[in-house]
């Protein structure tokens, strides 16, 4: 049995600004360290022994000062943009409130929230499942089935694809599923790649 960790980035420059980010490479701010920083405290007994990233800064930012807080700086970490966010097309940089004037509320929470329906011209939920699933089939899921502890850092629609999978919801069940930033979601992992136990942080 190996266990599981996902866990979103800290609150991003982006985030603050209340933007569509998307793939546009925003570091985290001095919240989204301290929120880094306290996931690394609450994970600390876990003793990782792999971690996956993105391609974009603010998880590779945050995997660094969690690993730093847990004392495990040395371990392997593989990144690949098939863990990236989805990609927002024309909302990327745009604030959010603004666009739901502009579109309608409504417009955007579909956008934000859906499965498969795409902003303009850029990815859906399922667009991005399409990137990360098979990534993490082949490297991410072998490994805590194995009895490694692994540990991803990626971002919010990324970490929704993956758990749809592990969790079997549904696209209904997965438009109510937000992924906050620097939470973790702990899995454990039978050798058969199953779901043994999932918990879900709730530290402050």
């Amino acid at each position: 049995m190996g266990k599981l960790v996902l866990v979103r980035h800290g609150q991003s420059q982006w985030n603050l600004e209340n933007r569509f980010t998307g793939w546009v490479d925003v570091s985290i701010t001095a919240q989204g360290a301290e929120e880094a920083r306290r996931a690394g405290r609450e994970l600390k007994d876990i003793r990782f022994d792999l971690a996956f990233t993105s391609d974009l800064k603010r998880a590779q930012e945050t995997l660094a000062i969690l690993l730093a807080e847990c004392g495990r700086t040395g371990i392997p970490v593989e990144k690949d943009k098939a863990l990236n966010e989805r990609h927002y097309g024309d909302l990327q940089g745009l604030n959010k409130a603004e666009t739901a004037k502009k579109y309608g509320a409504d417009q955007v929470h579909v956008w934000r929230r859906s499965f498969d329906v795409k902003p303009p011209n850029g990815e859906s939920l399922k667009d991005t499942a399409a990137r990360a699933l098979p990534y993490f089939n082949e490297k991410i899921l072998p490994a805590a089935a194995a009895g490694k502890n692994i540990l991803v850092s990626a971002h919010g629609n990324s970490l929704r694809a993956i758990v749809m999978e592990l969790d079997g919801l549904t696209p209904a069940q997965i438009m109510q599923v937000n992924i906050d930033t620097c939470r973790p979601l702990c899995y454990e992992i039978g050798a058969k790649g199953e779901v043994l136990k999932k918990t879900v942080s709730t530290a402050a």
